[in-house]
């Protein structure tokens, strides 16, 4: 991880659909809304903190070690991007160059961008005054030792949604917009590290949603985007197993963050610490199946069936042929939603040959089903394209 720690998110694994296992949610702390679901299954070996918040009721749908301190990692850009706007009132005009560097960071995860606003706005005074500011409990700079490190903010999924509350309820209305607007245009792959970004949140349900997403630690990374660039080795977390207010410096960490449904109506903080040596597909896929077990009011599911995937780099393609344009390529070993089927060129990866090929919405491309973890050449369950839903 180099100074001024570089975000990241990665995933993979060998999975088919199954049901959740663990996470029983934790007792509402007294002064909270009372929860009325706690549906929240996390999967074996994933430590998480969640809230969800619905704005329609004034209430907690979920909560679960919501309080407890994970490092931020790109969740922070919000931090930072709110105490630049705080100085640029009256009218809070966001100068171009500043334009030119907030955007990609709130958008795509640009670390450059973080980079420059941390140095020099002063790092961890940063994080003093946005914790004084809004509320923030749990919120606390990088610990000694790590001054540059702005990922190493901690934070937990109570802040996380005292974060957004200010920006959707407290904010000048053109802090409010720019923050959100930029937000709700969460770019697929993140422009520093080339991370698939689009999980948890964004992969559970449908727009309208505003994603900001975190990764931090040693994954084995993946590629996204149709020039298929492998995105570089992640850098060793931290050689501390713990730091200062009992942050986990070492286990990978994958965030979903952001805001779910019409007039954003449910707010949704998931802060995951995933076992040393996880890859990027396995946690991807985990944070997904997590969050679409959550209870998020307003939120609309897409329609479709979820499968396992295997192979390295798979390629989404635009049609259902190998020469069609590629896309991006997948996490290895992501799980995938599934909307239709399609009998498309034949594809062979010895001992295996199958023609039938599965469109993929969230992605608005092709994959052959040689790659999806299926015991059939056919999915199961699944229409084709075309065709009505079984």
């Amino acid at each position: 991880m180099r100074m001024l720690l570089r975000g990241a998110a990665a995933l993979a694994t060998l999975v088919t659909v199954a049901s959740l296992t663990g996470g029983a949610a934790a007792v509402p702390r007294q002064g909270t809304a009372t929860q009325t679901v706690r549906a929240a299954q996390i999967p074996d070996g994933v430590t998480a903190g969640v809230a969800v918040f619905d704005r329609r009721t004034g209430t907690f749908t979920e909560q679960v070690n919501e309080s407890a301190r994970f490092r931020s990692a790109s969740i922070v850009k919000l931090l930072l991007t709110l105490d630049f706007l705080w100085y640029r009132g009256p009218d809070y005009t966001v100068p171009a160059a500043d334009r030119a560097l907030l955007e990609p960071m709130l958008r795509s995860s640009d670390d450059d961008a973080a980079n420059h606003y941390w140095s020099t706005y002063g790092g961890s005074a940063i994080i003093d005054r946005m914790s004084a500011r809004l509320g923030l409990r749990d919120t606390a700079p990088p610990p000694a030792g790590y001054a540059g490190f702005w990922g190493y903010t901690a934070l937990s999924a109570r802040d996380t949604v005292t974060i957004y509350r200010y920006v959707l309820e407290k904010a000048p209305a053109p802090v409010r917009d720019f923050v959100m607007d930029n937000l709700r245009r969460s770019t697929r792959c993140s422009s520093t590290d080339r991370f698939d970004q689009h999980f948890g949140i964004a992969g559970a349900f449908d727009r309208p949603w505003a994603v900001k997403q975190g990764w931090s630690g040693k994954f084995a990374k993946g590629t996204c985007g149709p020039q298929g660039a492998a995105a570089p080795a992640a850098a060793p977390a931290a050689t501390t197993t713990r730091a200062a207010a009992d942050v986990d410096l070492t286990r990978p960490a994958l965030h979903t963050t952001g805001t779910v449904g019409a007039d954003d109506r449910s707010i949704v903080a998931v802060l995951t610490l995933h076992p040393v040596g996880t890859s990027y597909g396995k946690a991807y896929t985990d944070v997904g199946r997590l969050t679409r077990s959550l209870n998020v009011p307003g939120a609309v599911r897409p329609a479709g069936t979820w499968f396992g995937t295997w192979g390295e780099f798979v390629n989404v393609r635009k049609g259902p042929t190998t020469g069609d344009d590629r896309i991006t390529q997948l996490p290895a070993g992501v799980e995938v939603l599934v909307g239709c089927q399609v009998r498309g060129q034949v594809v062979n990866v010895p001992p295996y040959t199958n023609e039938w090929w599965a469109y993929l919405p969230q992605y608005g491309g092709y994959i052959s089903n040689i790659y999806i973890s299926s015991p059939d050449n056919r999915l199961p369950n699944v229409p084709e394209c075309g065709s009505p839903r079984p």
